[in-house]
């Protein structure tokens, strides 16, 4: 049964498909309602936690102004999920771990990147007068990356909770599911934005709950600027998903000649702002760590590593914006779960699956995350489930 109820205290409600929610987390999404340009209401999803300003898991409906830390600094990040023709019952544990391996040797993982530029140069193409355009505007913008650069970083997986999976639905069919964002350059542009709307506030005097809260309003020079900035990298975390599927497809082909995908790839943002109507208004909709889940939309909500993931198709719930939970949310911070288990534990709970078992990844042991079947029992009103799947292989960076 879906868990849905409203709390007050603010200027506008904020509805919660939750019962597991703590007090800095009710704390930031009632310094969200009070703000004077939150339209309507605030949408909690299941996964809801803690976040930078905002909550994870929120969706912000605003009129005519923008919060880019409640984006968030992984502008973007989202899905991409392919079938292909495999079947479980041909991926052996010796396959699996080759494929394990040509992944790496295709897709840069964790801080790296390419040591040339992707050799699809065609797709740095829609990319490049667009960027020309912001740095023309913001010349240092990109000036943080240092070494990195984003053509050599397109088709790159990163680090974190990034990770590239092979699957199995019910049947047995095997699909591709990865999960990245927009990676350095989103991120700097994220950080970069996220000073001058604090800055601005400061020059307006403003004082906000959570300084983290500022934002830019309509007619500004910087609110257009921002949303130019958050379309490309939204454009560009697209694109670098479907590059590394491509390098995906290349490997499983390398492990099992002649083997085909299946269909259209699901590629779903759960970072982005977007111009929608909702109860009779246009509105700029924020979704930090929430994916869109209009009616037949087709969305893509991942468990952690050894839980089940889901592919979705939205029931358009208008209490929701028509969103969704990107994920399962993480119940402990990264440091507290590094400290909380051990490697042996890890490796219990991803026992058969074929991934990383080591301390670099302890923080993103399943239990560091909420339940998935709880997010989605509690979301039920929200998403119609299409197919459940289970990890064979999982890399991180």
């Amino acid at each position: 049964m879906p868990v849905f109820k409203t709390f007050s205290g603010s200027r506008v409600p904020v509805h919660i498909w939750t019962d597991e929610v703590d007090a800095a987390a009710e704390s930031q999404l009632l310094n969200i309602a009070s703000l004077p340009f939150v339209f309507h209401h605030v949408a909690a999803m299941p996964d809801v936690h803690v976040g930078m300003g905002a909550t994870i898991g929120s969706v912000i409906a605003t009129k005519d102004a923008v919060i880019p830390a409640a984006v968030g600094v992984d502008i973007g990040c989202g899905m991409c999920l392919q079938k292909t023709n495999l079947t479980a019952d041909r991926a052996s544990r010796a396959d699996l771990e080759a494929l394990f391996e040509k992944i790496l040797e295709r897709i840069p993982v964790g801080m790296r990147q390419r040591m040339t530029e992707h050799v699809v140069a065609t797709a740095c193409e829609p990319f490049e007068d667009r960027i020309a355009a912001i740095e023309a505007k913001y010349p240092d913008i990109l000036k943080p990356m240092r070494n990195m650069n984003w053509r050599r970083q397109l088709g790159t997986l990163g680090g974190g909770n990034h990770f590239i999976e092979l699957v199995a639905d019910e049947t047995g069919a095997l699909w591709v599911l990865l999960h990245s964002g927009s990676r350095g350059a989103g991120n700097v542009m994220a950080a970069h934005f996220i000073r001058l709307a604090k800055k601005r506030m400061r020059e307006r005097g403003i004082v906000l709950a959570d300084s983290a809260l500022a934002y830019f309003e309509k007619g500004e020079k910087l609110f257009e600027d921002y949303l130019e900035a958050t379309a490309w990298a939204s454009d560009y975390a697209a694109a670098n998903r479907r590059v590394m599927t491509a390098d995906v497809l290349a490997a499983l082909d390398d492990v099992f000649p002649g083997f085909e995908p299946v269909g259209e790839a699901v590629n779903c943002h759960h970072n982005f702002v977007a111009l929608e109507r909702h109860f009779g208004e246009d509105v700029w909709v924020t979704r930090k760590g929430a994916i869109r889940a209009g009616t037949g939309e087709f969305g893509i909500v991942p468990g952690s590593m050894g839980a089940r993931s889901y592919l979705v198709v939205g029931l358009g719930n208008a209490d929701a914006f028509m969103s969704s939970a990107h994920g399962a949310g993480r119940r402990y911070g990264r440091k507290d779960a590094a400290a909380r288990f051990s490697v042996e534990d890890l490796k219990r709970e991803t026992e058969g699956i074929v991934c990383r078992k080591d301390a670099g990844v302890l923080d993103e042991i399943p239990s560091a995350y909420k339940s998935i079947d709880v997010v989605m029992a509690n979301q039920s009103d929200l998403t119609r489930v299409v197919h459940a799947y289970k990890q064979l292989l999982c890399v991180k960076g």
